[in-house]
């Protein structure tokens, strides 16, 4: 496997879609699933004694924890390795609970599996994936619940940047869109998630579009 390939887990319950999608990403330029679960247990117990992945692909109806209580519970033991929901469902309230729970993205199973590759990389770079539809029905979900706007004391700047993420802008195009370097966005994002008391670039996104910060 080349050093820099990325490293993927797949939890899914269905063995045949498990096996041909983790046959599918191998075949992918950069891309290496070393890890097919059945369960968001048997990925917690494997996490015990090996290095986690850099993204876990989760699905959501699982047998025993579902997918969306396993995402807290994989980011409490993997922080760094980002999650992107794969399930058939796309209704709002799965949708919000994955944003919510600090999942990278969310992609539907009819996706190809150059677009999982592609959501792969962009949610490394700092983006959250998501295909049209379901982009579509966040911010109607967003727009039509979101309440009071709330003054957090964001600067012009960080309203900007917050502007940029919430276009799905990564931390390499804002800073070239902005004229800074990469370490003052780099800044500015921890002050941003600070400000919003979130942890994650999705919860900062998601916080924006629910309260209409941009």
């Amino acid at each position: 496997m080349p050093a820099e390939a990325i490293t993927i887990w797949l939890i899914e319950d269905n063995a045949t879609f498990r096996r041909t999608l983790v046959r599918a990403l191998d075949q992918e330029e950069g891309l290496k699933c070393l890890g097919g679960f059945a369960s968001c247990e048997d990925a917690l117990v494997a996490l015990a004694h090996q290095p986690p992945p850099r993204v876990v692909l989760l699905d959501v109806g699982l047998p025993g924890m579902s997918g969306l209580d396993g995402i807290p519970r994989l980011r409490e033991r993997a922080p760094q390795t980002a999650i992107i929901v794969l399930t058939v469902f796309e209704d709002e309230e799965k949708i919000f609970r994955a944003i919510c729970a600090g999942a990278a993205g969310y992609l539907l199973k009819t996706a190809p599996v150059e677009e999982i590759a592609r959501a792969i990389h962009d949610a490394l770079a700092g983006g959250a994936p998501m295909n049209g539809r379901i982009a579509r029905r966040v911010l109607d979900m967003f727009a039509r619940f979101a309440p009071t706007r709330g003054d957090y004391g964001l600067t012009p700047r960080e309203t900007q940047i917050l502007e940029a993420m919430v276009r799905g802008k990564t931390k390499k195009e804002i800073a070239a869109q902005l004229d800074l370097s990469f370490h003052t966005v780099d800044t500015h994002l921890r002050n941003i998630y600070q400000k919003l008391e979130v942890n994650t670039r999705t919860g900062a996104v998601a916080k924006a579009l629910k309260e209409k910060l941009v």
